[in-house]
């Protein structure tokens, strides 16, 4: 490193954010994720024992992915290297790779390679490490806010083990957002500034577990808050207020925050909670979901869970798709939480689902059968001669617009698709098809 490195290097460490500054050093200073960084626990005893194999670090964002890596280079022999999936190429894996494999051969000292974001590889970058994770000549260090079953190659997945993080707790935040505060040498300390009681709840509240939100807030709030009359910087509830306006929501529109909650949401409304289908609507809208895609939702669960049990609930939530593209957010949250309220409080059956679905699978497994001459199109000339249509019973004709006749091809006679539920129209309409095929 010369001169100017040096320099560059302290300005940047002094100027970096206070999120950044207050990454622990050891495995003693981190704070939370006690389930796996606890005492005892496996990973605990990897890093102690400089015996970390390849891992993913898993988790929202704020929760201290990056923080375990920089313990780990603190505390390993090996040589620590960082890339980012988000800047890097195959070039950077390259310069990378050669120098482990000569560090390897000439020192016989492991190289640790941690990815950030490592979800933003695509398959042949992931596919390049491979060997390498493979054969020892790295030992990868995957970071990801994406589910890893889903991002990362499950070949490189195999060969890892995943270490799920959690959102920090309050208590744990508030435990940071002191340290920020008061501390000299990393923190804010050198401003004298003080953070009350209720502020630090405040903040450990809004930022749901994000640590740096949290983090991010103070020094705001640090810096641009005039000192008081006792020469202090006070962080009170109303400063706190205004660096954090609006609660952290873990929703990613792309990621396993989107597919969790619209999960959720589509659950409660079969589950038949109006509150809970509330609830997960506000999150979606909250976290600036396309409202577009949820009214789909809301369509696709009237059909397949309410179905014939009441036929209004399909007419409600196409209704409120309507209503959505012509209204657009804010007033679009109106019609969508009318038909999730109303899809979660309707009768449920899933009868019209599970028939469609059973006929698609007879169909898919069996050869194209025949359908009966008289159901066949006879409109067209030369068709009677064919047969087609002869001796069709026309059920308007008959009592009660019906008549018994077969309309199922002879390989699939008496095999029954639709299996009537017991609950609200539909339960009518059972009962009427009954009385009507015993009349018949």
């Amino acid at each position: 490193m010369d001169l100017f490195d040096y320099m560059r290097s302290n300005t940047m460490e002094k100027e970096s954010p206070l999120a950044s500054r207050l990454r622990p050093e050891t495995l003693e200073d981190i704070v939370g994720q006690q389930h796996i960084l606890g005492e005892g626990k496996l990973l605990y005893r990897a890093i102690k024992a400089d015996k970390v194999s390849s891992i993913i670090l898993y988790g929202p964002p704020g929760t201290g992915k990056t923080t375990i890596a920089r313990v780990i280079a603190n505390t390993t022999k090996a040589e620590f290297t960082q890339l980012n999936a988000t800047v890097a190429g195959k070039k950077d894996m390259e310069q990378v790779t050669a120098a482990a494999k000569e560090r390897m051969g000439m020192y016989g000292q492991k190289t640790i390679l941690f990815v950030d974001e490592i979800h933003r590889f695509n398959k042949s970058q992931q596919d390049y490490l491979l060997p390498f994770v493979e054969d020892g000549t790295v030992v990868l260090i995957g970071a990801t806010t994406e589910n890893p079953y889903f991002e990362v190659n499950s070949a490189l997945i195999s060969r890892s083990i995943v270490f799920q993080l959690e959102p920090l707790n309050k208590e744990d935040i508030a435990i940071l957002l002191k340290r920020a505060v008061y501390d000299v040498e990393k923190g804010m300390g050198a401003y004298h500034g003080e953070i009350s009681d209720e502020a630090v709840e405040f903040l450990a509240d809004m930022s749901n577990g994000d640590a740096r939100n949290a983090l991010n807030a103070v020094e705001l709030g640090i810096l641009t808050t005039e000192p008081s009359a006792d020469g202090k910087i006070h962080i009170t509830l109303d400063v706190a207020a205004e660096c954090i306006q609006k609660r952290v929501t873990l929703y990613d529109k792309d990621g396993d925050n989107h597919y969790d909650t619209i999960s959720a949401f589509i659950k409660s409304m079969r589950g038949s909670d109006p509150d809970a289908a509330v609830y997960y609507l506000a999150r979606m809208l909250y976290g600036g979901e396309e409202v577009a895609f949820v009214a789909r939702r809301i369509m696709i669960c009237a059909a397949e869970d309410v179905g014939n049990a009441d036929p209004q609930a399909l007419t409600v939530a196409v209704s409120a798709a309507q209503a959505v593209e012509r209204l657009g957010m804010p007033e679009a949250r109106i019609p969508l939480a009318q038909a999730a309220i109303y899809v979660a409080c309707a009768p449920k059956s899933n009868a019209a689902y599970m028939a469609i679905n059973e006929a698609m699978d007879w169909v898919a497994k069996h050869k194209t059968e025949h359908i009966p001459p008289y159901l066949q199109d006879a409109h067209y000339s030369g068709a009677k001669n064919l047969g087609h249509g002869l001796d069709y019973k026309y059920a308007h004709d008959f009592e009660n617009h019906y008549v018994k006749q077969q309309y199922l091809p002879d390989e699939v006679e008496g095999h029954k698709f639709y299996r009537s539920g017991d609950l609200g129209y539909e339960a009518r309409m059972k009962e009427w098809l009954e009385e009507l095929k015993q009349e018949g």
